[in-house]
């Protein structure tokens, strides 16, 4: 049987009678009957046969059939965006009365859904530390409908024990365990496999690769699946046919961009934890790390990803993003490019300055997404930016 790489690259709509060697462009809102007995089979669900590109289109069919052969799932949706899909996999399953676990260190957006409009639908959640096994099963409630969380966490980096948390979910099967896999990416971690319902991920950051496209996909287990496919088809998070073209091409080398990413991480890893400038560095396949030997058990190396912390503060921080001279400076991350990025004054700025120490977010704390470049002059930038912010 064909590995993963090999199958995902094989993975294609029909052809054509054109015999297109590449999978065209399907921009079309509609897909037209052959007859009106065919159109009623087709809503009666009695015959297979796409309908609108708000629910199916052969652009979005083989990219989401391309993650889930990553995954090893049954099946999956794709979005129009990340925080489409992780309020999806939330919104289509809950009803008042409600309530979600969920690890305390997630995406700030993610954190509003929680505490901003879940309440308006009389949802509750209640928070736990990734890192403590035991909090996870005192924090179940008998209404307690899906287990959420971010392993690794944005952007603290901490990670959650898959293996603990799928004998949980065989203890409580009528709960869905979702998970947030976008830091990991399936090439590096495959939380299906320990037996989650629901991998998510924002299509936006490491599957595209290039900060082009907006997107986001679940996938997971078929009955889930087709509870979601009801939610989507009369609500509309649809990801466009365009942007699921482009994803479906780059997800072609995720693996071998992922292979750059975590080798050139690791190296500035390496380097910034000797570094006197920094008082932390954060990376799971750094041995300093409280977690690198669960991170080695479970993933395959240690994502692009790394969370350091320089001295000085807000200020210090603010001095040396200002002085990178190649590093970027965006709210992105997950491109072939490398970002730099101030947690506490953007993606997490609407946390309180408490919940956002309880994520490891200190004023001085910077996230940056190693990309693809030459390593020795990724950790070069850096270096001279901390020398000039002295």
């Amino acid at each position: 049987m064909e590995k993963d790489q090999s199958r995902i690259i094989r993975e294609q709509v029909p052809r054509s009678a054109t015999r297109e060697h590449s999978a065209p462009l399907y921009l079309t809102s509609s897909f037209i009957f052959d007859s009106a007995e065919q159109g009623r089979a087709i809503f009666a669900e009695e015959e297979e046969g796409m309908v609108y590109s708000r629910y199916a289109n052969p652009n979005t069919t083989e990219f989401i059939n391309k993650v889930c052969i990553l995954e090893g799932a049954e099946a999956g949706l794709a979005f129009a965006s990340g925080m489409a899909a992780v309020f999806a996999s939330f919104a289509g399953f809950i009803q008042n009365g409600d309530h979600i676990v969920s690890s305390r260190a997630i995406f700030g957006s993610t954190h509003q859904l929680f505490t901003q409009l879940f309440p308006r639908w009389g949802v509750t959640h209640t928070y736990v530390d990734a890192v403590d096994n035991e909090a996870w099963e005192k924090a179940i409630q008998p209404n307690t409908k899906i287990v959420f969380l971010e392993s690794p966490s944005n952007p603290g980096l901490e990670l959650a024990d898959l293996a603990f948390l799928g004998q949980l979910k065989a203890k409580y099967p009528h709960i869905i365990f979702a998970i947030d896999n976008c830091f990991a990416t399936p090439y590096l971690q495959k939380p299906l496999d320990y037996g989650f319902d629901l991998s998510i991920h924002s299509a936006t950051k490491y599957m595209d690769g290039q900060g082009r496209v907006l997107g986001g996909v679940i996938v997971g287990k078929q009955d889930l699946i087709d509870k979601l496919m009801f939610f989507i088809r009369h609500t509309g998070p649809a990801m466009s046919p365009f942007n699921a073209w482009v994803l479906s091409k780059s997800i072609d080398t995720l693996g071998l961009r992922m292979d750059r990413h975590c080798s050139n991480a690791l190296a500035l890893a390496e380097t910034l934890a000797e570094h006197p400038e920094i008082d932390d560095v954060k990376y799971p396949f750094l041995p300093s790390h409280p977690q690198y030997q669960l991170a080695t058990r479970q993933m395959k190396a240690g994502g692009g990803i790394v969370t350091f912390e320089v001295r000085g503060g807000k200020e210090r921080a603010y001095t040396f993003l200002d002085a990178l001279k190649m590093i970027l400076y965006t709210s992105n991350l997950g491109d072939a490019r490398s970002i730099a990025t101030h947690p506490g004054s953007t993606t997490h700025s609407k946390l309180s300055e408490e919940e956002r120490l309880n994520l490891g977010i200190r004023p001085g704390s910077i996230r940056l997404s190693v990309g693809i470049e030459d390593k020795e002059d990724i950790i070069g930038d850096i270096l001279q930016a901390l020398d000039a912010s002295k």
